[in-house]
Parts: C-alpha cells; sequence; structure tokens
C-alpha cells in the first residue's frame, strides 16, 4: 500500500484548515502558498472533500473553505479512504466480499486479511485533531 499524493495533499488541506477554527474562511490560495501545493491540484481535491460533505465553501470576496465538523469528528482513515479508494494490500479484499476463485483454499488470505484490518485499526486511531496536535508540538522546536 502506497498513500498517493492526493491522500497527502488533502490530510494537509484538512490540517491547515482545522488550525483555523472559527475564523474567517481560508483561501485556498493561501492554503497552497503555505503548503507549498499547487492550486490546481487542491481545486481538484477540495471539490472532492466538498462533495463529501468534509469541507463548506463560502463564495464572496472573503469565502474561502471551512471544515463541516470539528477536527476530533474526522479520522485519518475516513480521508485517506475518501481520497485513496480501498486500501487493501490486495486486490481481492478491495470489495466488502471477497469473490476470488481461491479465497476458499488460499493459504495468504488470511494473512492479508489481517493485514488489512490493522491498517485500518491504525489510520482510524487517528483524528485530525491528532496530526494538528503532532504538528503543532514539532513546530515548538
Amino acid at each position: 500500500m502506497r498513500i498517493s499524493t492526493k491522500g497527502r495533499y488533502a490530510l494537509r488541506l484538512m490540517m491547515d484548515l482545522a488550525c483555523r477554527p472559527g475564523s474567517d474562511p481560508v483561501a485556498l490560495k493561501d492554503v497552497a502558498e503555505r503548503q507549498e501545493i499547487s492550486l490546481k491540484y487542491l481545486e481538484q481535491i477540495v471539490g472532492l472533500l466538498g462533495k463529501a460533505g468534509f469541507v463548506r465553501s463560502v463564495r464572496g470576496p472573503q469565502g474561502g473553505y471551512r471544515l463541516s465538523r470539528a477536527p476530533e469528528n474526522y479520522t485519518v482513515g475516513e480521508i485517506l479512504r475518501l481520497t485513496e479508494g480501498s486500501l487493501a494490500p490486495v486486490s481481492c479484499l478491495e470489495d466488502a466480499e471477497n469473490l476470488c476463485e481461491r479465497c476458499s483454499q488460499c493459504g495468504t488470505v488470511d494473512f492479508w486479511s489481517g493485514l488489512y484490518a490493522e491498517i485500518n485499526r491504525y489510520i482510524d486511531k487517528f483524528s485530525l485533531a491528532d496530526l494538528v496536535a503532532a504538528e503543532e508540538r514539532k513546530s515548538q522546536f
């Protein structure tokens, strides 16, 4: 499993918005500058996040984006699943039901299922607020 730039940048965008709770809407141009990410790429990502209801846009000259929920109410897992799709380590685990013809006799399926469960457990353990707090701790040094 490898997280693409889309997933990594979505987390950085969400963290940037989370660092400004209750403030004026955040202009995507400002996020692009702070995070050193292409504005065009961020526009694609924020569109996906907006359709899923993770962020909301505010129109007008003072417009921009805000989180739809409090940072502690987002898990890293839900953000990554939205942007990356399945995080399954093998293709036979991508769907809810394993449709592989060899599943019942496969000696590795339990291993892959266990790995997938650990991946999900780990990424769901962290909230957006946890990542923001970690960044704040690092910036103090």
